[in-house]
């Protein structure tokens, strides 16, 4: 492990299946490989423990990106790489985060909607356009798109490798990690 790892914070915002954790879990692969000091916030993860009990108003989703945010900015400020995927649907309490964390890359994982809803592989998607899920981001609820992302990965057009080699090689050009070259290409 090298003393000297900069803390990041990378965060992965993108509709419900545009492929931030599959994603998220290649990128954490290539980093654990080369013995850095990585920490996952996944969104579904946090749901369960940290922000248990909000809901989906605006107001609990904003918070509950604020949890994640805080949580972030501890854990880089200490030298660890944090790795975020949530929705985050909201460009504005993203940007509150950014500012706060400091050291912040944002992946915007970007599929189209109709792409998103064909690998819909918990069925979220059909409950919301039943009407049985309310405020389900991209249906009923905003997603409101990064303007200026450190990176973008166009799921539906580029290969999960030549993804997660964008994502390592802006952490490169930033100075957050050394030259790599993928230690587990994917398939």
């Amino acid at each position: 492990m090298s003393a000297e790892q900069r803390g990041v914070t990378v965060w992965f915002t993108g509709l419900s299946g545009a492929g931030k954790t599959t994603l998220r879990m290649a990128v954490e692969k290539e980093l654990r490989a080369q013995n850095l000091k990585v920490e996952v916030l996944d969104g579904d993860i946090v749901r369960e423990n940290l922000t248990k009990g909000l809901g989906f108003s605006k107001a609990d989703r904003d918070e509950n990106i604020r949890r994640i945010g805080f949580v972030a900015h501890l854990l880089t400020r200490n030298g660890v790489i944090v790795l975020v995927s949530a929705i985050s649907p909201y460009r504005d309490i993203r940007d509150q985060v950014r500012d706060k964390i400091g050291n912040f890359v944002e992946v915007y994982v970007n599929a189209p909607l109709e792409v998103c809803e064909q690998r819909d592989v918990k069925g979220l998607y059909k409950k919301a356009r039943a009407g049985e899920l309310k405020q389900f981001t991209g249906i009923d609820d905003p997603y409101e798109a990064p303007l200026n992302p450190e990176v973008e990965c166009r799921t539906d057009q580029e290969t999960l490798e030549e993804s997660t080699e964008k994502v390592l090689g802006k952490l490169e050009a930033l100075g957050y990690i050394s030259p790599v070259s993928l230690v587990n290409p994917v398939p």
